[in-house]
């Protein structure tokens, strides 16, 4: 991470052209075969601009392209659909050149007027992207945000070939946001024939193609024989076997018709699974930036009340809930997990102290407490997380009904400011890229706030704002001041109380024992969960 960090300051400061990183195939790979994947929910969208959820990350991951990519099963940085980028002295211009010959599944070319309708499209309110703060600092994001324009102005089509992104500012995390699956390429045309239901007909530039969608029961993508990058992907396609309980799951696996169980090991079998050395054996772990949490709704009452936030956050048992899935992880006490750059040593945040939150909510006049709802995925072990929760704040006198729906209609009520609280379970966040600026703009700053938006807390501070755009206006991402500016960002955060931070979970998944390629795809920390364009079948 650090190399990473560092290489990118260097371009900054040089304006060198990056090197296209060139992948070399795995020498045991076997082309050939289709896998099964199952998920307990459907799919909500394959719609780049639109899906953010476990279940289809890793899918559009495979439809779609940016400009930026990674190297496989790593957060190393490498050039996707651009060939080449060239960096201007002041970090504020981006030059890419495109590869030649890459065609869309419709068998169109892509070209950089395909870029600039993307970057737009992304960018415009009608879109609803929960993404489209992460293109804050390219110039005319302002203005295209607020409706005043409909395109940006920092986006300059040089040829069909070249692109130039402007910004309005110097931006350190701007390459990995071009690698994000909102800056994925898409073709105007198939947008347009298909509208709002583009998520429902997707074509990229990626991997595989969608080749057939069952609502409800299954998806099946097929290899892009014309692929741009040579030798992968291996597989002939992907079959996603959605409202599949995540027991039956692990059943189907141990009987060899399921390859990966995409909600991973379901925690009432954790134990038994880890002591089995057959099954011990399939089972992958990897780290990961992630944070369980819950949001508070700032914009409902009494949750706009302060003293009621910090008394929920005493109330919370966090070592308990942690024992709910088998110790897999360590109590939280800020956004930021603990390997996060950024992250602030010694913070104890609010001790769990139950007299200390009933003082709380006296002081807000609510001695008597209060009910209210917790909104939570339905898939275990969240319910189970959800009563613990529940426990808790009935001991300091407030009554919690609990919504367990599925994944699609959290989200929803959570982008729509309808839920005043939210357990994050299933949806936790885990980072899109290496960088402490990845746990504000999408799920704390204002621009995550709005309809759609991801920051269920909507929660809205201009101040801390500003905080966060001066530690992303510097060019060195791993600069030592700047890291500390976003510890002191997240420390303000922690004063306004929209979370209740949790635990830091640890990420363990299985795979059939056909499944060849490296560990680190089946974990990997960009596409999660799989990485399917560089998996493989043994048989």
């Amino acid at each position: 991470m650090k190399n990473l960090l560092l290489t990118t300051a260097l371009l900054a400061a040089t304006a060198l052209p990056a090197v296209a990183q060139q992948y070399t195939p795995d020498p045991n790979a076997t082309p050939g075969g289709m896998i099964t994947i199952t998920y307990k929910d459907d799919v909500a969208t394959l719609d780049p601009a639109i899906g953010y959820d476990w279940q289809n990350w890793s899918m559009i991951k495979s439809l779609f392209d940016g400009l930026m990519d990674y190297v496989p099963g790593t957060t190393e940085l490498r050039p996707g659909l651009a060939e080449s980028y060239e960096i201007s002295e002041d970090g504020t211009v981006f030059t890419f050149t495109l590869r030649d010959g890459v065609t869309f599944h419709n068998g169109r070319e892509m070209t950089a007027e395909d870029v600039k309708y993307s970057l737009d499209r992304v960018t415009t309110p009608e879109t609803q992207s929960p993404g489209a703060g992460f293109f804050a600092s390219i110039a005319g994001f302002d203005a295209i945000s607020s409706g005043e324009a409909d395109t940006l102005s920092g986006v300059e089509v040089v040829d069909p070939r070249t692109i130039k992104i402007s910004l309005s500012r110097p931006d350190a995390t701007f390459l990995h946001v071009m690698a994000l699956n909102f800056a994925s390429i898409v073709p105007q045309e198939a947008v347009a024939e298909h509208g709002t239901d583009f998520g429902k007909h997707p074509v990229g530039t990626g991997a595989f193609k969608l080749d057939e969608w069952t609502i409800g029961q299954r998806l099946v993508f097929a290899k892009n024989e014309d692929y741009w990058r040579d030798g992968v992907p291996y597989l002939d396609g992907l079959t996603f076997e959605v409202g599949q309980e995540p027991i039956v799951a692990l059943l189907r696996l141990q009987q060899g018709e399921v390859d990966v169980p995409g909600d991973g090991i379901p925690p009432a079998k954790f134990q038994e699974v880890m002591g089995d050395p057959a099954q011990a054996e399939r089972v992958v772990e990897g780290g990961q930036l992630h944070t369980g949490y819950i949001t508070l709704n700032v914009g409902i009452e009494p949750l706009d009340k302060l003293p009621v936030r910090e008394a929920i956050n005493m109330a919370i048992n966090k070592e308990r809930i942690t024992q709910i899935i088998n110790g897999r992880a360590v109590p939280a006490t800020q956004p930021l997990p603990p390997t996060m750059p950024g992250y602030t040593e010694g913070f104890e945040g609010f001790a769990f102290d139950i007299e200390g939150a009933k003082a709380k909510l006296a002081e807000a006049g609510l001695e008597e407490g209060f009910s209210t709802e917790l909104y939570v995925m339905n898939t275990d072990p969240n319910p189970r997380i959800a009563q613990a929760i529940q426990q808790d704040l009935k001991a300091i006198g407030v009554d919690v009904e609990i919504r367990s729906l599925a994944q699609a209609n959290v989200i929803e009520a959570g982008g729509a400011g309808e839920a005043p609280m939210i357990w994050s379970g299933g949806m936790a966040w885990i980072a899109d890229f290496p960088d402490p600026s990845n746990f504000y703009g999408p799920i704390l700053g204002c621009a995550g706030a709005g309809e759609g938006g991801w920051n269920w807390s909507k929660f809205c501070d201009e101040s801390i704002d500003a905080m966060a755009t001066a530690a992303d206006s510097m060019t060195d991402p791993s600069a030592p001041e700047r890291l500390e500016m976003w510890s002191d960002t997240y420390m303000k955060v922690m004063e306004q109380a929209p979370w209740v931070p949790v635990f830091n979970e640890q990420r363990y998944t299985m795979k059939s024992e056909r499944m060849g390629g490296d560990d680190a795809l089946y974990v990997d920390p960009v596409s999660i969960p799989v990485n399917y364009d560089y998996v493989y079948v043994t048989e």
